[in-house]
């Protein structure tokens, strides 16, 4: 996507060409399990602005520990969970994440992007879409969880997601079905979290430039 597309947009225009394929009683599935987790409460209980930031280090794509405590010496970090490279929506915001990197860095802060998939999948990731920042595997989701994210697929929706061929076992070398509610948070270099967008709606992202534009503020 270009720059002048935003992510949203992206969005819409996936969902115009995705959901009218498919069954009718699949997509209940998918939208009724979207709002069992909108009615969670989840979102409103995990980290939030002005919580501290948990220190962590996790493998990225090239196998190399990255940590948090390490990248916050140089400046602010963007922290972008999601799902994985199967999801269409992640994928999506990966390319819009892709396309602002430089204007992120240009205001002296760096990205990350966190997933429950197994390094491999990663390093396929981040080859294949050229990526030039760190794509991080929170097998597990352990971190996910210390931030509050992390959520296990209802038993209604695993045969979907396994029709669909999205193979989260594979992707997340376990059997959990578990994964992150997609979130963005921008941390500032004392390790404060200065913005969160948090929304148990997995189609809805920060927007790249919203992303920018709080980094301005810092």
């Amino acid at each position: 996507m270009s720059q002048k597309e935003t992510l949203a947009q992206a969005i819409h225009a996936l969902q115009e060409q995705m959901l009218p394929t498919l069954p009718e009683a699949t997509l209940n599935v998918l939208l009724g399990s979207i709002q069992q987790q909108v009615d969670s409460g989840q979102a409103e209980t995990a980290l939030n602005q002005g919580d501290r930031c948990p220190d962590f280090s996790l493998p990225a794509a090239n196998g190399e520990m990255v940590s948090v405590s390490e990248k916050l010496k140089s400046g602010p970090l963007v922290i972008s969970f999601y799902r994985g490279a199967w999801c269409p929506y992640c994928n999506l915001e990966i390319r819009a994440l892709a396309t602002h990197i430089d204007q992120i860095r240009q205001l002296g802060a760096d990205l990350v992007a966190i997933s429950p998939q197994v390094v491999d999948k990663s390093d396929q990731q981040s080859r294949s879409l050229d990526l030039s920042f760190d794509v991080l595997s929170d097998v597990g989701n352990k971190v996910a969880r210390e931030f509050g994210l992390c959520f296990s697929l209802s038993d209604e929706v695993r045969p979907v997601y396994d029709a669909f061929e999205f193979d989260l076992p594979g992707h997340n070398g376990d059997e959990n079905y578990e994964l992150p509610i997609p979130a963005t948070y921008i941390i500032d270099r004392q390790g404060s979290i200065r913005h969160a967008f948090v929304d148990a709606d997995y189609t809805r992202r920060m927007e790249p430039a919203d992303i920018i534009e709080q980094l301005r503020q810092l």
